[in-house]
């Protein structure tokens, strides 16, 4: 599967689509005291992950479904490997997202910034200001709430699914610029692991292929 997390490395074009003018149209969520209070409990457990491993499952549009390992090394690293028969690897150094897909030796890259899940990244993870919470939900023992970059709304939308009582983040569906979702459910996720610095080296084409 080349669709999915790929979404986070193919945008190299966002920064040109975007403008101060259609930011301006971006529509905060009406929230109530509650929804801002909890709103900031999730923001505060989103700066408690350092690390994080997790096995996936994701599933895009068109019903098709892969798995995989994902780890998360906050600020700034991402590694996503996704199971055989896949040879595909997507990579964040804090820097930029890499997407290389090693059946075809192909490497596609973008800056970090522009990746719609920059946010959960970040050094200080905030809901507000450069972020607009736009959608905010919640169900017995869950949150779902929808946010895009203020200024760089065509970056894509992600929505964060998290269960309560502890809290835990659970999943999150991607919507890019071209309006494609992708849903990404976690599992057996472990917190607070330590993770080698080798999972975040940024991957190289083969020399001589492709």
């Amino acid at each position: 599967m080349r669709a999915g997390f790929g979404a986070l490395a193919s945008s190299t074009a966002i920064g040109a689509l975007a403008s101060s003018a259609w930011a301006k149209k971006v529509q905060a969520a009406a929230l109530s005291d509650q929804d801002k209070a909890d709103v900031a409990r999730i923001e505060e457990y989103l700066n408690g992950i350092t690390t994080m491993r997790a096995k996936f499952q994701q599933v895009d549009d068109a019903g098709n479904i892969a798995f995989g390992m994902i780890y998360v090394r906050r600020p700034g690293f991402l590694r996503v490997q996704y199971d055989p028969p896949s040879q595909v690897i997507l990579v964040a150094d804090s820097i930029a997202v890499s997407y290389y897909d090693a059946e075809l030796n192909q490497l596609n890259q973008a800056p970090l910034g522009l990746s719609p899940l920059w946010f959960l990244l970040r050094d200080h993870v905030s809901l507000g200001g450069d972020v607009t919470v736009t959608t905010f939900n919640r169900g017995p023992n869950v949150f779902e709430i929808g946010i895009v970059q203020t200024d760089e709304p065509d970056a894509g939308t992600v929505t964060l699914v998290l269960g309560d009582k502890p809290l835990e983040l659970q999943q999150w569906t991607i919507v890019d610029s071209k309006n494609q979702a992708v849903r990404v459910a976690l599992y057996n996720a472990e917190f607070g692991v330590k993770l080698e610095n080798a999972l975040f080296r940024t991957p190289e084409k083969k020399k001589g292929k492709g």
